[in-house]
């Protein structure tokens, strides 16, 4: 890997973070224009805006055919936003989930992931399941706009605060010019920097003599996501509990549903999902997904101490990637006391906090 590679690779990263907050603040301010409320503006547009990166490495990969960028990147985006991004918010500020919204939210991105792992197990993600996954994202749209109606003031206000303003840091309304520039300028730059990235991570899995596919799951992911890492942890400083969650869910319900559904119909062939995606990244996203039951149905809080677990999960899968790339010898050894401890004492301290959660909801509700 040359110099100039390694410049580009720099770049493109950097002009995918850019373009995507230019994106998200001039679709923003024009839908704020159109009338559309800050609630539906925090839920949609700012989670797929948060989203932009993903999708331009995915379409872009999908066109190439590198297939494994383009699955990589999305299955290890939705792995990180949960363990690490939703893990370090909650350390930082423990998190209340109080929002009916995200709580149904979570079913759907536990559904949305099974969804993908039955595409996705014949070895392939074809046009027409493509077609299938965005027809879900226009449903789940529709679904988000009416069920924002139904939100309780607060929440409303919460969303008024951080999405509803169409000002500049100096206070002064944006203009229509300014707002669509914006996002002209945030499409270019996403464009742009999506090339540089896919070629440059092409050339260091090249150059490493590792997988496309381990690149997309780890370097790519993290660096898609940073808009979910900025806009996520800011809110749960402030105080914004349900942005800083529904960012994170939103976003990996339309990182499965667009982002791949975009890449299944843009793809010229179907795109192949390699067997270690099917057999171990795929349960892994799933089971992520399904850790976050028990917290968010619940409506209780997400605290340090999940936030932490939520964290050392992260640091545990991307370790196992690590020496499964490397074929080290402790591979083996990691991956059965992994299996055999860590898991399935992780699900009891679940399983436990949930029936007890639930147990004081009950006790809590007035006789009838």
């Amino acid at each position: 890997m040359d110099g100039l590679t390694a410049v580009l690779f720099v770049l493109g990263l950097a002009l995918l973070i850019i373009g995507a907050e230019l994106l998200v603040r001039g679709a923003s301010g024009l839908a704020s224009r159109i009338g559309l409320s800050p609630l539906v503006i925090g839920l949609t547009v700012v989670a797929y805006g948060t989203s932009a990166p993903e999708l331009a490495i995915s379409a872009s990969a999908a066109l190439s055919g590198e297939a494994d960028l383009a699955v990589g990147n999305v299955i290890g985006s939705n792995i990180f936003n949960i363990l690490f991004v939703l893990g370090l918010s909650a350390t930082i500020a423990p998190l209340l989930v109080s929002q009916q919204l995200v709580r149904i939210d979570v079913p759907i991105m536990i559904a949305a992931s099974s969804l993908l792992l039955l595409f996705a197990w014949d070895g392939n993600l074809n046009r027409t399941e493509g077609v299938l996954l965005f027809s879900g994202a226009l449903l789940y749209t529709g679904f988000a706009i009416w069920q924002s109606r139904r939100e309780r003031e607060e929440i409303r206000e919460e969303y008024d605060q951080a999405f509803g303003s169409d000002r500049d840091s100096s206070g002064r309304m944006q203009t229509l010019p300014i707002q669509l520039a914006s996002v002209v300028i945030g499409l270019v730059l996403l464009v742009l920097g999506a090339r540089w990235l896919v070629n440059g991570a092409v050339e260091v899995a090249q150059a490493l003599g590792i997988s496309e596919l381990v690149i997309g799951l780890t370097i790519l992911a993290v660096g898609t996501s940073l808009p979910e890492v900025a806009t996520s942890i800011i809110a749960a400083l402030r105080g914004e509990r349900d942005i800083a969650v529904g960012n994170l869910v939103g976003s990996n319900i339309s990182n499965i549903l667009i982002i791949l559904g975009a890449a299944g119909m843009l793809s010229p062939d179907a795109i192949a999902i390699a067997p270690g995606v099917r057999n171990f990244d795929l349960p892994v996203m799933i089971a992520v997904a399904l850790a976050c039951l028990p917290i968010f149905v619940t409506g209780r809080l997400i605290g340090r101490w999940e936030g932490l677990l939520f964290f050392g999960y992260y640091i545990a899968y991307t370790a196992y990637l690590i020496l499964d790339a490397s074929g080290h010898d402790i591979l083996d050894a990691y991956s059965r006391i992994m299996l055999t401890f860590v898991v399935p004492l992780t699900a009891l301290t679940l399983l436990f906090v949930t029936v007890q959660t639930v147990r004081g909801v009950f006790r809590s509700q007035p006789p009838t």
